[in-house]
Order: C-alpha cells, then sequence, then structure tokens
C-alpha cells in the first residue's frame, strides 16, 4: 500500500501541477502567497515588540489574501474555498471596523481630554 502510494505520487503531482496548469493555478497559487505572508508579517512584528502584535496590516493582508482565494474558489468550483474564505474574509472586514472603532473613541477621548485640560 506505502509502496503504491510513493510509486502514484509523481504521477499525481504531475496532474495536478503541471496538467492543470492555467492562469487560475498561478491566481490560487499567488493568493496563498498573499495570504501566507500576513503570518510572516505577524511574526516579524511580534519580534520587533517582544511580544505577540497583530500590526493592522495583518488585517488588510488577510482580506486580500482572503479575497483573492475565495475568486480562486469561485472559478474552480470550490464549495469548501468559498464557504471558508467567505466567511472569513467577513470577519477580517469585522476586525477592522472594531479596530477603526476604537481609534475613534480613543482619539476622541483624547482631544476631550486636551481641550479641558487647564493648562
Amino acid at each position: 500500500m506505502l509502496i503504491q502510494l510513493a510509486e502514484d505520487l509523481p504521477a499525481y503531482f504531475y496532474e495536478v501541477f503541471v496538467t492543470r496548469f492555467d492562469f487560475w493555478l498561478v491566481f490560487g497559487i499567488l493568493a496563498q502567497l498573499v495570504f501566507g505572508s500576513r503570518f510572516i508579517l505577524q511574526w516579524i512584528a511580534s519580534e520587533r515588540e517582544g511580544r505577540s502584535v497583530m500590526p493592522l496590516s495583518f488585517w488588510f493582508l488577510s482580506i486580500v489574501g482572503g479575497l483573492m482565494t475565495l475568486v480562486y474558489g469561485f472559478v474552480r468550483k470550490e464549495p469548501v474555498i468559498i464557504i471558508g474564505q467567505g466567511l472569513s474574509t467577513g470577519i477580517y472586514v469585522r476586525n477592522l471596523s472594531l479596530i477603526f472603532r476604537e481609534r475613534r473613541r480613543r482619539s476622541q477621548r483624547d482631544f476631550d481630554a486636551a481641550s479641558t485640560d487647564p493648562r
């Protein structure tokens, strides 16, 4: 069984990556690279801070990579990708809206504190 699997592996990879090679395969791979780059970015930001941080660009890469992967899923008619990226992208957008709402609140608090400061 294992030997047969090892013998069939080159044929499998040939079929997946060579016979199915087209623009959309390249697009899908690029989408995965964009999507995956967000983790490298998050890791670098955390190392610089010396603690776990989630930079704003993480969410933008999540949205761009997620939308690209969603398009790929629609073109390839892949329901697992469509469901996964459709839901995930909504969550990424929601996270950005929460981040921007908190920034507006913080900015307003800072403005209010500065305008009431008697100095």
